[in-house]
């Protein structure tokens, strides 16, 4: 808890929260996809790897899943608690790169832990354009936003973006065992 928020003090807009996320929201996005009939997932931002380790165990074996995440002591966190994992320590927007490292053109899934609501507009744009074009018709992304994001600015924009792209978007039940609560946006391209 305390490395958590040494990151987040470090640099919040990277980081994003104060604490890991908890059990109960790592099988709510996890749920929230098809991820035993995905064939190549994509994790971006695990941070300490609770999203990671839920993955690894709903994914089908044959499929192909790796994370990106910035942050080098998340990065090793992640490889850390998930020994089995494929961690790249590269941006988010980086995306086609792995794919193409992993010699497949898009994804079925990809689920995000990003901080969404402490990037710029230019940032979550650039985001949003590499994780819907890293998608086959019809994948799925998933994220989380705290139940306070909505009401910001940014968290308001981001949601505007989800909707201005993607054919889906819904919003599942709010976790408040979350510190802050928080709900899962799911999207369909």
């Amino acid at each position: 808890m305390l490395n958590f928020i040494k990151q987040f003090l470090l640099n919040a807009k990277q980081t994003g929260a104060i604490a890991k996320s908890s059990e109960e929201l790592a099988d709510l996005i996890t749920d929230s996809v098809n991820l035993k009939n995905a064939k190549v997932i994509v994790e971006l931002g695990p941070g300490t790897g609770i999203f990671t380790k839920k993955i690894l165990e709903k994914k089908s074996k044959k499929s192909i899943f790796f994370a990106l995440e910035t942050n080098p002591f998340f990065a090793s966190e992640t490889k850390k608690n998930c020994s089995d994992a494929i961690v790249y320590r590269d941006s988010a927007i980086c995306i086609q790169k792995y794919l193409f490292k992993h010699k497949v053109k898009a994804c079925d899934c990809i689920i995000s832990g990003l901080p969404w609501a402490a990037f710029g507009n230019n940032l979550q744009q650039e985001l949003i354009n590499s994780i819907f074009s890293s998608l086959r018709k019809g994948g799925e992304f998933a994220t989380f936003a705290y139940i306070q994001g909505p009401l910001l600015s940014a968290g308001k924009r981001f949601k505007n973006m989800l909707e201005d792209n993607f054919s889906q978007v819904a919003k599942t039940r709010i976790v408040w065992k979350n510190i802050p609560p928080a709900f899962i946006y799911r999207c369909k391209k």
